[in-house]
C-alpha cells in the first residue's frame, strides 16, 4: 500500500528523476551497500545466511552494470533505488533487508563523499602531471630570453623557463586545495539516517573502516545535510580552471602570427572550414571558455546552499550534476593543457629579438642612476625623458647621443649606460631569490621539482 492516492505525474517524475546522471555513482553505491550488509550481520542486526545473499545479488549486480547489461526500468528514480529494486528481484524477500538502518539520505551524501574523493585525488594527480610537463619544458629551455609584459606591453625581459615556472607554482597550489577538499570527505556519514540517527545498535565505525572513511561524521543532522566537501572540490577546481585559462590566453596568443613565439602542435589544433592556411589554437581558446563554465558551477551550488533549511531537501539533488560536470571539463582541459606543453615548439629567434628592444632595458637604467646616489624617484623622470627623446626621434636607447646622456644627467656615464643595453645583462642584474637571472631561476627548478616530488610521495 502506498502513502499516496494517484500515481506521480509525469512531468513531475522528469523533474524528479536523477538516474540519467546519477548512475554514475553505481561503483559507490555497490562498495557501500556490501560493507553497510556486513556491518548488519556483525551487529547480528541480520543474520549470516541473509548478508551472503545480499552480498551474492550486489555481485550479480555489478557484473550487469560492467557488463552495461543492467535493466534500468522507468519507474527507477535513481541509482539507488534501480539497485536496491535490482537486489530484490535477484535476492528475494531478503532483499528489502539491505536498507535497513539506513535512509536514501545518509546513503546518497555517502555516495557522493567517496566520488569526491575519488575526484579530487585524480585532479591531484592531473595536477601533477601538467606541473611535471611545465617543469621539463622549463629545463630544456632554460636560458631562453622572453619579453616579460604588464599590460600586454613589453615590460621587462625574463628567461622562458621563469615564465613557465610560474604556472608551476600555481598548480602546486591548486594541489594544496585539491588535498584539502579530499580531507573534507573524512568523515562517513551513513549511519545518519534520515536525520536523527537509527534505532539499531550500528557500527558505524567498521564501515568507515572498509570503505576508507578515517572516522564517523558526529552529527546526524550535519552528515546528511553537509555538501561542504563538494564546494570545496568545486572552489578548487574553479581556480585551477582560472589558472588553466591564463597559459591557455597566453597560447593563443604566442602562437599568432603576431608574436610567433611558439608553435603549437597539430594535435592540438584545428584548421578553417573556409580557409586551408588557418592552423587555429582551439584547445588553448577552450581553456579560456571552460574556465568561467566551471566558476559557474561553484556559483549555482552555492546558490542552492543558500538559506537552505536543515536537514535533507530535495534542493541537494541539484549537487551532483554541477559536481560531476565539474570533474569532467577539468579533468579534460588539465589533460589538454599537459599535451600542449608537451608538444609545444618555442621559436628562440622570435623570443629574443623581441626580448631585445633596448626600451625594456629601461628599469635597470634606472636602477643604475639610484646606485650613482640617484633618488629612484629622480632616476625614474632622467630615463622617462631619455625614452621620450628615443621614441620622439624613432632611435633606440642606445643610438643617443653622449651629448643626449650627459642633458639628461651628470651622473650617466655613456660607457655604463650602453653596457646596461646588452641583454645579458638586462636578465641576469634580476638576482633577488625568486628573479629570472639564471642562478635563481635553477633554485627555483630544483625547489619545483622536489615540491612535486613530495606530492607524489
Amino acid at each position: 500500500m502506498s502513502r499516496f492516492s494517484e500515481p506521480q505525474d509525469p512531468v513531475f517524475a522528469r523533474l524528479n528523476t536523477s538516474l540519467s546522471f546519477d548512475r554514475r555513482l553505481w561503483h559507490h553505491d555497490i562498495a557501500q551497500s556490501r560493507a553497510h550488509a556486513r556491518m548488519l550481520a556483525a551487529q547480528r542486526i541480520i543474520g549470516d545466511e541473509d548478508r551472503d545473499a545480499l552480498l551474492a545479488a550486489l555481485a550479480a549486480v555489478e557484473d550487469e552494470l560492467v557488463a552495461d547489461a543492467f535493466a534500468f526500468q522507468a519507474g527507477d528514480e535513481d541509482i539507488h533505488m534501480a539497485i536496491e529494486r535490482r537486489v530484490i528481484e535477484i535476492a528475494g524477500a531478503v532483499g528489502g533487508k539491505l536498507h535497513t538502518a539506513r535512509s536514501r539520505n545518509d546513503q546518497v551524501v555517502t555516495d557522493v563523499a567517496l566520488f569526491t574523493r575519488d575526484s579530487a585525488g585524480h585532479a591531484a594527480r592531473a595536477v601533477d602531471a601538467l606541473a611535471q610537463a611545465l617543469i621539463d619544458a622549463a629545463a630544456a629551455h632554460l636560458d631562453w630570453p622572453l619579453p616579460g609584459y604588464t599590460h600586454l606591453q613589453r615590460a621587462q625581459p625574463v628567461y622562458l623557463s621563469h615564465h613557465l615556472l610560474a604556472y608551476v607554482w600555481m598548480l602546486l597550489r591548486d594541489r594544496e586545495r585539491f588535498a584539502f577538499a579530499e580531507s573534507q570527505t573524512a568523515a562517513l556519514p551513513l549511519g545518519a539516517g534520515a536525520l536523527a540517527g537509527v534505532n539499531f545498535d550500528t557500527d558505524r565505525f567498521s564501515v568507515a573502516a572498509e570503505l576508507g572513511f578515517e572516522r564517523v561524521a558526529p552529527n546526524s543532522i550535519d552528515a546528511v545535510s553537509n555538501r561542504d566537501f563538494i564546494l570545496d572540490y568545486l572552489s578548487a577546481a574553479a581556480t585551477c580552471a582560472t589558472h588553466l585559462s591564463r597559459l591557455g590566453a597566453e597560447l593563443v596568443l604566442w602562437s599568432s602570427e603576431e608574436f610567433g613565439f611558439v608553435t603549437l602542435p597539430d594535435a592540438w589544433t584545428s584548421g578553417s572550414s573556409i580557409m586551408p592556411q588557418k592552423k587555429n589554437p582551439d584547445a588553448a581558446e577552450l581553456l579560456r571558455a571552460k574556465a568561467p563554465r566551471i566558476v559557474g558551477h561553484l556559483g549555482a551550488l552555492h546558490g542552492v546552499m543558500h538559506a537552505l533549511p536543515l536537514t535533507y531537501n530535495k534542493d541537494l539533488q541539484e549537487d551532483k550534476e554541477h559536481l560531476f560536470d565539474t570533474v569532467d571539463t577539468l579533468d579534460v582541459c588539465l589533460a589538454a593543457a599537459a599535451g600542449m606543453i608537451r608538444g609545444a615548439r618555442f621559436d628562440a629567434a622570435r623570443m629574443s629579438a623581441a626580448a631585445s628592444d633596448d626600451l625594456i632595458a629601461a628599469t635597470d637604467v634606472a636602477d643604475h642612476l639610484v646606485k650613482q646616489g640617484v633618488p629612484f624617484r629622480a632616476s625614474h623622470g632622467i630615463v622617462a625623458g631619455l625614452v621620450r627623446v628615443a621614441v620622439d626621434s624613432g632611435r633606440p636607447l642606445a643610438e643617443l647621443t653622449d651629448e643626449e646622456l650627459a642633458a639628461a644627467s651628470e651622473r650617466l656615464d655613456p660607457a655604463a649606460f650602453r653596457a646596461l643595453l646588452a641583454q645579458s645583462s638586462w636578465l641576469e642584474s634580476k638576482v633577488s631569490v625568486g628573479g629570472t637571472a639564471l642562478a635563481r631561476v635553477r633554485e627555483q627548478l630544483q625547489a619545483a621539482r622536489s615540491a612535486l616530488a613530495r606530492n607524489a610521495a
